[in-house]
């Protein structure tokens, strides 16, 4: 009797970065091909001759970047880790860059599994714009009052109900989440506005990033921060802060 051996299963763990401007996000969706997820998807399957389902810490909407975007996958490939990045990066274009790939735990997964995330919002704060800094910033030509804006961010801090500062409308889950932090810090005319957290609503954090900005601008009371978390009015938080100026920063576990 021939005994074949089946292949054993890996777990492969990716963190990657990526420039969010020519694609629809992250996840994969039915009426475009032109995602992270999915360009990545295409290739790994090509590569590793295998059915491949690639899972991301989170979502990315469409324009926003990623220095450390984490992702897992499973393969019956004895592929190496160091061919399949070499691979990968070989075949992908510019805007999207494996950083690392390894080995991880059978259970590891990508999303389930990670404890808090840092995103950081860019403000390209002067009178002109710079045509380096446009794809990679929002554009705010008045004076931003550095001192309110950081003033108002220590009020997000703790476990709240974030309903008000999200586009979700509603939601049947809990939309309580905790603050660990926000720094906003100004320097040679970008304001950097940095969310720790243990979990983000959809468009948490670029709401966040519109009320601060808003706020440095006079143009809403710090008080209103305060408002919006007992209220959970979306209506009376900042606006929605455009994506190009978002990055996933780094993915906690």
């Amino acid at each position: 009797m021939i005994i074949i051996e089946e292949k054993t299963i890996r777990n492969i763990k990716m963190t990657m970065q990526y420039d969010g401007t020519g694609y629809n996000g992250w996840q994969i969706q039915g009426n475009t091909s032109n995602t992270i997820q999915g360009r990545l998807t295409e290739l790994l399957s090509a590569v590793c001759g295998d059915s491949i389902e690639l899972i991301g810490s989170g979502r990315t909407d469409k324009g926003v970047h990623a220095f450390n975007q984490i992702a897992n996958f499973k393969t019956k490939s004895d592929i190496s880790v160091e061919l399949l990045k070499e691979s990968l990066n070989q075949k992908l274009r510019n805007d999207i860059s494996i950083k690392s790939i390894a080995e991880a735990a059978p259970r590891f997964h990508a999303r389930y599994n990670a404890i808090g995330k840092k995103y950081l919002y860019r403000v390209w704060n002067q009178p002109y714009v710079n045509v380096f800094e446009r794809k990679y910033s929002c554009h705010v030509n008045e004076r931003l009052n550095i001192d309110a804006m950081r003033t108002a961010a220590v009020l997000f801090v703790g476990a709240h109900d974030f309903l008000g500062f999200s586009s979700l409308g509603k939601s049947n889950k809990s939309t309580v989440r905790i603050i660990y932090g926000i720094d906003v810090l100004e320097k040679n005319g970008i304001v950097e506005i940095m969310c720790h957290g243990n979990s983000f609503l959809y468009n948490m954090v670029r709401i966040i990033a519109g009320t601060l900005i808003e706020i440095g601008l006079g143009q809403m009371d710090i008080k209103a921060v305060k408002e919006v978390l007992q209220h959970k009015e979306r209506a009376k938080a900042g606006f929605t802060a455009p994506p190009h100026g978002l990055f996933l920063s780094e993915v906690f576990y």
